[in-house]
């Protein structure tokens, strides 16, 4: 397993000790912020798809600060753009004007759209998917919101009934007006599927267009909201395009399409969570929603926006943004000065690097490896993904049952040199989200130490 070239040296690390770090966090952090490895690992410093710890050893990142990394740790441009910004000015307000935020507003529309041509700069994507809660309500008039089972739009106290994964939720703060809709999840799903994707489920059916499991799925959410929420009551849907934090779980062709005419039929808007899947990621589209042939009332975004720095966006209609006006808005940091350069410098690179086709030809490579991987060993049950986010659901050979030691193999997968995510109900999951400046000899390097790992821990 060679690691491929890299020119770049790290700066000699001269932070706290690993020892100094340990007793910090066990004495001034939060016990909720756990440790991801058994041996801790403290980054030190990134350069484009590399992260180099404080020993000087370089890891393969593909997780990207969880599809966070777009264009490429500490890019060039995207870094002097802030630098320049930092020396001219850093904050004001938003009852004053700055130009970045102008710019990048007309820059970032341009890729909606002509329809979505309103847009709120917030901070996080939990930020994000709350205001478009209250945007959602506020033009609706009504209160009720869906999403679906294994989601993740957030774990503030307002979005812990939005959010489906129970890890993230709290057992003593319970929501009024949040309902669940089965996921269409082709594999471990009671009526399997086909998606949109190079890999199939084993077995799965071949359809040339809309997946016939996808009306028997749309029918759970028209019962949903036939029984469960009140008539003349829902506000909204929110669907990841992708679930990310559910493995990067896609549905079956042509689900979202008719879960939007079902809710737009039963009052609601339809507000597609593109915090993970946005950017170019998966390849085809800019935004995987285009995939999927609609247009939404409300999109969010985050993660890939800022490429690390903090920044989200909430891009919708006018007639939308209207209801809005019926009270005060401010955010004190949303379309901050440096933020704004930063948004605006991705969107460059972006365009200027080729980076969605990037997306698309190396992750069609990636997913054929892994493809490749999933013949020789069964504890991969399922491959799947579009573009630079992929997702391997790992079981027990022979069955769908989740694997036991799926830690070991992460263990071993990071020891060998390459940085991965988790996900799924059972962290079973192995998720990749990579820089989308990865090429074709790093998905190598990533697939000899995957296969290694799989070799070490299969039965």
């Amino acid at each position: 397993m060679k690691m491929p070239k890299c020119d770049f040296k790290p700066k000699k690390y001269t932070g706290p000790s690993v020892a100094k770090t340990e007793q910090i966090k066990s004495t001034n952090i939060p016990p909720a912020v756990y440790n991801i490895y058994k041996k801790p690992l403290v980054i030190h410093q990134g350069h484009m798809q590399w992260l180099y710890d404080h020993e000087g050893r370089r890891y393969l990142d593909l997780l990207g600060g969880i599809a966070t990394i777009s264009v490429g740790h500490s890019h060039p441009k995207v870094a002097a753009a802030l630098k320049e910004q930092i020396g001219k000015l850093w904050h004001t307000t938003n009852i004053y004007r700055h130009p970045k935020i102008y710019e990048y507003a007309e820059k970032l529309i341009a890729k909606f759209p002509k329809k979505l041509e309103v847009v709120y700069f917030v901070n996080s994507g939990t930020e994000a998917n709350d205001l478009a809660v209250v945007l959602s309500r506020m033009y609706t008039g009504n209160v009720d919101i869906v999403s679906l089972q294994g989601s993740y739009h957030g774990c503030s106290s307002g979005l812990m009934g939005l959010t489906s994964t129970q890890s993230f939720r709290h057992p003593n703060i319970s929501l009024a007006g949040y309902y669940h809709a089965m996921v269409p999840d082709p594999y471990r799903g009671i009526w399997g599927g086909c998606r949109d994707s190079l890999s199939q489920v084993p077995g799965a059916c071949s359809c040339p267009g809309d997946c016939v499991t996808s009306d028997k799925y749309a029918h759970q959410l028209s019962e949903l909201l036939n029984h469960s929420v009140p008539s003349g009551r829902l506000a909204a849907m929110f669907a990841e395009p992708i679930q990310g934090v559910h493995g990067n779980l896609q549905y079956p062709k042509g689900y979202l399409r008719k879960a939007r005419e079902i809710v737009k039929k039963n009052g609601g808007l339809f507000v597609a969570d593109e915090v993970q899947t946005g950017f170019g990621r998966t390849g085809d589209t800019f935004w995987c929603f285009e995939s999927e042939g609609i247009v939404p009332d409300i999109v969010t975004m985050a993660k890939g926006i800022g490429n690390g720095f903090p920044l989200a966006a909430v891009v919708t209609t006018r007639e939308i943004a209207d209801a809005h006006t019926r009270t005060s808005y401010f955010n004190t940091f949303g379309g901050n000065a440096l933020a704004s350069t930063v948004g605006k410098a991705v969107l460059e690179v972006i365009e200027e690097e080729n980076i969605q086709e990037n997306s698309k030809t190396v992750g069609k490579y990636f997913l054929e490896q892994m493809m490749q991987l999933q013949k020789q060993y069964p504890i991969i049950g399922d491959v799947r993904g579009k573009g630079l986010m992929i997702g391997l659901d790992m079981v027990k050979p022979g069955t769908k049952e989740p694997i036991d030691n799926g830690a070991e193999i992460f263990e071993t997968i990071r020891d060998l040199g390459v940085l991965i995510g988790w996900g799924g109900r059972w962290n079973h999951n192995l998720r990749m989200t990579p820089p989308m400046c990865i090429n074709k000899e790093d998905v190598d390097f990533a697939i000899s130490v995957l296969d290694e790992a799989f070799k070490r821990h299969s039965p």
